[in-house]
């Protein structure tokens, strides 16, 4: 049970960040590119520094990174003090600010799942899942926001 149960925490969270694969969607749309990375792909630094109903891609793509890295830190015993302010505080980003909060966003999530297979899920689980809905959640808005981007242009 413990296997299929982390095989199927990886198949969403994959298709949250990653999009669906051949086989269709659960709950994105089935189209290639449709999670976070490949909704981030190709926006420049002043797409993600846009205020959009008062934040911005940027604040909201930090902020997911934010997410695992609590989650992460919290399976793996690590005392810190949680600031989910300080996650949304980005307002502007130049190419290489961008580029960093991309590449975080992504080792955060290519280390949670990783760890899927390692950790007790009956004890995580719960968190685990929260991750799921929480990014998926962020997905949403990442797209909505994209969509006003999209009729500002």
């Amino acid at each position: 049970m413990s296997e299929t149960l982390a095989s199927s925490i990886k198949t969403l969270l994959k298709e949250t960040f990653e999009g669906p694969g051949n086989e269709g969607s659960y709950y994105t749309d089935s189209k290639p590119n449709t999670g976070v990375f490949g909704t981030l792909d190709g926006l420049t630094a002043e797409d993600a520094s846009r205020s959009i109903n008062g934040s911005t891609i940027a604040a909201h793509s930090d902020h997911t990174r934010y997410y695992l890295w609590v989650i992460r830190s919290m399976i793996n015993g690590i005392d810190f003090e949680k600031d989910w302010e300080e996650s949304w505080t980005i307002s502007t980003v130049d190419e290489v600010k961008w580029a960093e909060i991309r590449e975080e966003l992504h080792k955060e999530y290519v280390s949670l799942f990783a760890e899927i297979d390692t950790i007790d899920l009956g004890k995580w689980l719960t968190n685990v899942n929260a991750t799921i809905a929480h990014s998926a959640y962020h997905l949403g808005a990442l797209r909505q926001m994209i969509k006003s981007l999209e009729i500002e242009k």
